[in-house]
């Protein structure tokens, strides 16, 4: 433990000297930048690697173990006849496989490289716990969305696909609720920011946007990251802003301000609304791929198909059909988000007047985050839902 905190400390001490230098200085030197470009790799590489390995573990899962390991659970005198209980135990068990399998990985990616480039300020005991916190939650999310996922096939029938995106629709709705109030503190600690100056600023920039804002918070990032961030959270009556405390102790209020600026252009241009709207239609096509491919994977042999009969070993198949659809279609979504990302960039600028504020925040964001200026075309093509820093500072600079 006292070497876990000597190193968050020279972390923190690293990252209050960066955010003390003059705004002339901030942008990344040649070396940072070739720090920054290996950090992006490796990251990248992790990336690949863990969508390989998700999609290998369950198409393993999906025409070798599902159906041997669910003939296993009926000899269950406890599981026996009943599907759902069944289904809730063949979950548990690929999930849990899918766990070990994914560690070492996980592992790696989430503390090992972060450790590497100094990124993180967690000891591997903290890492640990909010992987296991993370894991659970999720874990139990996904339990109640296949057990409800499954109930709508056996009920509705052919049209399961239709209600299932309707009834997710819902449930994305409710979570984007509870996440800034009962989600987020499991992992971070927030308290409601008491700074006069920089709350009169948020609300002129909200004033005849027609945004509601809960209220502006102080998350607590540094215990996990030296990484800087800011959200706007949650919908309805629980939305409010989020300001990382590596983002309030090294930031000037008019880079914070420019910032959030950026935020509420999602709001102004109805970004959100827009993309839970996209949600439900990709939702609806990919319930519609995998009702055709699951018609055609439960019928082989001959053997008559009745979605109020649908195997419970047929599991593992349908995961790894949404899971392929997703990875298909996640660079169309990207590309989406990056445009969407653009307007809000400008927004800000322009509502704000304040440009060398915004340059001087995005040349801190890329030195703290070691975020690439110039990523590799497959990485922004696959993963990122932002344009590269180097793209967004020459708009600022037009």
């Amino acid at each position: 433990m006292c070497v876990a905190r000597k190193a968050k400390g020279i972390a923190l001490a690293a990252n209050k000297e960066l955010l003390e230098e003059p705004i002339e200085s901030q942008e990344m030197t040649t070396d940072q930048r070739a720090q920054a470009k290996q950090y992006g790799r490796r990251e990248l590489f992790c990336a690949l690697a863990d969508k390989f390995l998700d999609a290998a573990f369950l198409a393993v899962a999906a025409f070798l173990l599902a159906r041997p390991v669910d003939a296993w659970l009926q000899h269950s005198s406890l599981l026996e006849g009943n599907w759902t209980l069944r289904l809730v135990a063949l979950f548990l068990v690929i999930t849990g496989l899918h766990i070990l399998v994914s560690f070492p990985l996980s592992y790696y990616s989430g503390h090992v490289l972060e450790h590497q480039f100094q990124m993180s300020t967690q000891s591997f005991g903290r890492w640990l716990w909010r992987y296991v916190k993370r894991i659970g939650l999720g874990t139990f999310f996904s339990l109640l969305l296949v057990v409800g996922l499954y109930w709508v096939i056996w009920t509705v029938g052919g049209w399961w696909w239709l209600t299932a995106a309707a009834l997710f629709f819902v449930v994305s709705i409710v979570l984007g609720q509870l996440t800034p109030v009962l989600i987020l503190p499991l992992f971070y600690k927030i308290e409601k920011l008491d700074t006069p100056e920089l709350t009169e600023r948020i609300a002129r920039l909200a004033k005849g946007t027609g945004l509601s804002i809960e209220g502006v918070y102080r998350m607590n990032l540094s215990e996990e990251t030296v990484k800087a961030n800011a959200m706007l959270a949650g919908l309805g009556h629980t939305r409010r802003v989020l300001l990382g405390d590596t983002l309030l102790d090294g930031f000037s209020p008019d880079e914070i301000e420019v910032v959030f600026a950026h935020e509420i252009g999602h709001h102004v241009f109805r970004h959100i609304r827009k993309l839970i709207l996209a949600g439900l239609a990709f939702s609806a096509a990919g319930f519609f791929v995998c009702d055709r491919l699951l018609v055609a994977w439960a019928g082989q042999g001959g053997v008559p198909f009745s979605y109020s009969q649908l195997p419970v070993s047929t599991l593992p198949f349908l995961l790894l059909v949404l899971t392929l659809f997703t990875m298909v279609m996640e660079p169309l979504q990207n590309a989406v988000s990056r445009r969407f990302e653009r307007q809000c960039d400008r927004y800000a600028i322009e509502k704000t007047g304040l440009r060398a504020a915004y340059i001087s925040a995005f040349q801190k964001l890329a030195k703290l985050n070691k975020d690439d200026p110039n990523p590799h075309w497959l990485d922004v093509l696959l993963f990122h839902s932002h344009p590269p820093v180097a793209e967004r500072l020459a708009m600022a600079e037009k």
